[in-house]
C-alpha cells in the first residue's frame, strides 16, 4: 500500500523554535527576521515549538510581528510557557486550538503534541504556573487522553504525517517510547511509511536521527543556548542590558536568530537552516565541551534532507 496523493505540490513551512522573545535583548529583531524570511519563501504556513511568547504587555509587540503573517501560523506549548499561566489561558490567548491538536495541508497531516505534563506515579497534572519546578523524574510526559486521541487521529487520515512538539519524542519526552510506539504501530497498520518525521525544540541545540523508519530533527533555539554555569556574560552586554535580561547570566546568545524553512514532497522533506556564531566569549572560552546533557552544543540549525 502506498500514500494517497491528490497532487504534487509541495507544502512548504517556516519553523522556529525556543525564541524567549522577552528573555533576550533582540528578540522582537530575531521574531521580525523570522517573519521577513516566511514571507520572502511564501511559505504555507509558520510554527514555532514552544517557549515563543507571554500574553503580557511587553509582549504585545512581538505577538502583532507574529500576526502580521497572512498565513495560517500554529503554536506549540513550551513548558516555559507555563511558567505564568494556566494552560487554558495560554491556548485561549494565543488562539490556539488546544492544548494539542492537528490540521492538514496539501497532502499532508501535521500533529501539534503537548508533552508538558508531570507525572508522579498515580496522577498525570498539566504544567501550570510553574508548578513543574519539581524533581525532574516527574516532568515532561504526555497524558494518556491525549495518547488515545493520537491513536484515533492518525487512524483518520490516509495522508503522510508529521510531527510536532516541544520536547523531543525521541530524547527528552519521559514516556516517549509509548509515543513512538504508537507513531510505529501506526505506519505499521497502514502498510507504508505514513508517519515520517517528528520535529521538537526544547533542548537549544540542532541533530537528527532515525529510529525505527521515522526521523526525529531537534530546531535549535532562535536566540541562544543556556549553559547552567556562569557564561561571562559581562564581556558581551553592557551592565543594564545584563541587569534588565538576567537570563543572559548562564547563556550564550547567537549573532543571528535561528529558524529554518521545510519544503516538503512525497518523496521527502528539505529542511534549510541557518547558521550563526556564539557571541563572544565562545564556548571554547568558557572551558565547555562539544555537547551539553548529551546534546550538541551548536549555533546552527543544519540543512539536511529526509528520504521518505
Amino acid at each position: 500500500m502506498v500514500a494517497c496523493t491528490t497532487s504534487e505540490k509541495p507544502v512548504k513551512f517556516a519553523i522556529v523554535s525556543d525564541l524567549h522573545a522577552v528573555d533576550v535583548p533582540d528578540g522582537k529583531e530575531r521574531l521580525d527576521s523570522f517573519i521577513a524570511a516566511a514571507s520572502c519563501a511564501e511559505v504555507d504556513f509558520i510554527i514555532e515549538l514552544g517557549d515563543f511568547c507571554r500574553l503580557d504587555s511587553a509582549s504585545q509587540p512581538c505577538l502583532k510581528i507574529w500576526d502580521k503573517f497572512p498565513e495560517d501560523k500554529y503554536h506549540v506549548i513550551g513548558n516555559h510557557d507555563m511558567d505564568i499561566y494556566t494552560p487554558e489561558e495560554y491556548v485561549e490567548g494565543m488562539g490556539m486550538q488546544g492544548r494539542y491538536y492537528s490540521f492538514d495541508n496539501g497532502d499532508f497531516h501535521f500533529i501539534v503534541l503537548d508533552g508538558n505534563n508531570l507525572f508522579d506515579g498515580k496522577e498525570y497534572r498539566h504544567y501550570s504556573k510553574a508548578n513543574y519546578y519539581v524533581d525532574v523524574k516527574m516532568r515532561a510526559f504526555m497524558d494518556p487522553e491525549q495518547m488515545e486521541w493520537l491513536k484515533r487521529d492518525l487512524e483518520s487520515t490516509e495522508k503522510r504525517c508529521i510531527i510536532f512538539s516541544h520536547q523531543s519524542i525521541d530524547t527528552f519526552m519521559r514516556n516517549g517510547d509509548e509515543v513512538r510506539q504508537i507513531l510505529e504501530d501506526e505506519n505499521r497498520r497502514a502498510g507504508f511509511k505514513k508517519v515520517v518525521l517528528a520535529f521538537s525544540g526544547h533542548n537549544h541545540s540542532n541533530y537528527t536521527k532515525e529510529i525505527n523508519g521515522i526521523t526525529y530533527m531537534q530546531i535549535n533555539s532562535a536566540s541562544y543556548v543556556w549553559i547552567e554555569q556562569p557564561s561571562m556574560t559581562e564581556k558581551r552586554y553592557p551592565e543594564e542590558i545584563n541587569r534588565k535580561f538576567p537570563l543572559l547570566q548562564y547563556s550564550i546568545t547567537y549573532d543571528q536568530p535561528l529558524y529554518a524553512i521545510v519544503t516538503l514532497t512525497s518523496k521527502d522533506a528539505e529542511v534549510k537552516g541557518k547558521k550563526a556564531a556564539f557571541m563572544p566569549p565562545s564556548p571554547e572560552a568558557l572551558n565547555l565541551k562539544d555537547s551539553l546533557d548529551g546534546f550538541p552544543l551548536v549555533s546552527v540549525i543544519e540543512d539536511v534532507k529526509i528520504n521518505f
